[in-house]
């Protein structure tokens, strides 16, 4: 339990594995672990708080979600954050690990992708600045570490959640959209698309932006938008494949129209 962030780090590079709320890691575990496993918990590694900076948000990685939930400042998230498993989660869920838990979980990954987030990476050439984008595609070389996440927080308005799961509380995605645009006199200007539940990854739906962009925001247009990207949905506990695909169509319009 080391108490900094390169002592943490340093346990990385000898082969640890990163600790966060453990929501995910320890349930992997009971299938999963071996003889020579070793975890190091960032319980104390000082990477935990939310900070407001004009339109700056800061978040430390072991923040949790309840502390995402509980801070007014961040009313936006609040519906994403809310959907995700149940109360007595989310205390321990961390912003990082919920990062890197794999679809059809990974909500609030879905919304920060759409904010546009960037993560400081600690590495073996020391602090860097990542694009969460480009991380949700690519991963992380095994031994680094996230510490922060820097997003803009949206205009009022524009920053747009939906998740369809099959209970309101510890549930999987059936279809994740999350989505910031602007709308002037009647068209969409700037907008970022983000599906969760429809790949295997988080999907930016560059297709979909691309037909809503100066265009306006009508049930005919989101149908266009939502045949415009290749989706790879699949089999789980939660939906079929075929379910997925068919509904998603219907919870981008809610998305985006709320209808």
């Amino acid at each position: 339990m080391p108490d900094s962030a390169e002592a943490a780090h340093a346990s990385l590079q000898a082969g640890a594995v990163p600790l966060g709320g453990g929501t995910h890691l320890l349930t992997r575990m009971n299938d999963e672990a071996g003889p020579d496993l070793r975890v190091v918990s960032l319980r104390k590694a000082g990477l935990r708080g939310i900070d407001v900076d004009g339109d700056t948000v800061t978040l430390g990685a072991a923040t949790t979600l309840a502390d995402l939930e509980d801070d007014p400042r961040l009313g936006y998230l609040a519906g994403c954050v809310r959907s995700i498993a149940s109360p007595p989660v989310r205390t321990l869920a961390t912003v990082a690990g919920n990062l890197f838990v794999p679809q059809p979980y990974g909500d609030l990954a879905a919304a920060l992708l759409a904010l546009d987030a960037e993560l400081d990476v600690l590495g073996t050439a020391g602090l860097r600045r990542e694009r969460l984008e480009r991380v949700v595609a690519d991963g992380l070389p095994e031994g680094e570490l996230v510490t922060r996440i820097r997003f803009t927080a949206p205009a009022p308005g524009t920053f747009r959640f939906h998740k369809a799961s099959r209970r309101r509380l510890n549930s999987g995605s059936i279809v994740t959209v999350a989505a910031r645009l602007t709308v002037e006199d009647g068209l969409v200007g700037d907008v970022r698309l983000v599906l969760g539940g429809l790949s295997r990854r988080l999907l930016r739906a560059a297709g979909a932006e691309r037909v809503l962009r100066g265009a306006p925001l009508t049930a005919e247009v989101v149908a266009e938008a939502a045949g415009a990207d290749v989706i790879e949905p699949f089999d789980d506990a939660y939906a079929s494949a075929w379910y997925r695909a068919r509904v998603y169509p219907v919870h981008l319009r809610r998305a985006l129209l709320g209808a």
